[in-house]
């Protein structure tokens, strides 16, 4: 009879001890389907002024895919804007009765959505210029 409930007693502890290590692995790999679901990403990110004369910044970041380009400019920038459009980049923005504004370029091409929109690819180059509006 002891024999008999020392057996029991082991096979319920090997049950117990399996069942754990079996959630451990399902965990690890619910954590690992989410990393594989959300790639990083490395983007460039220049700021200038007067079309490229002058260059304040360049940095290279790594952000996840898919990412808004305003929300990695608010995360890394000081930046002011007003309903998705960047008035001020690192406190340069302008003056009163100066015709200058913040343009940005993805690619080297002239950006066709407000950065509050595009979502970054990898080895996207941004370039945001402070620039006469004329």
């Amino acid at each position: 009879m002891r024999h008999s409930i020392k057996a029991l007693l082991f096979t319920l502890i090997a049950a117990v001890f399996l069942a754990g290590c079996q959630g451990e692995g399902d965990n690890d790999e619910g954590s690992s389907g989410k990393a594989d679901q959300s790639e990083e990403v490395t983007i460039e990110i220049e700021i200038s002024e007067d079309e490229g004369e002058e260059v304040v910044s360049t940095e290279e970041h790594t952000v996840e895919e898919g990412a808004l380009l305003m929300d990695v400019m608010e995360g890394h920038y000081d930046v002011e804007e007003d309903e998705g459009f960047i008035n001020s980049i690192e406190g340069i923005s302008a003056e009163e009765g100066e015709e200058k504004a913040w343009m940005y370029t993805i690619n080297g091409e002239e950006a066709s959505v407000g950065a509050n929109e595009y979502e970054l690819e990898e080895g996207d180059e941004i370039n945001f210029d402070f620039q006469s509006r004329e």
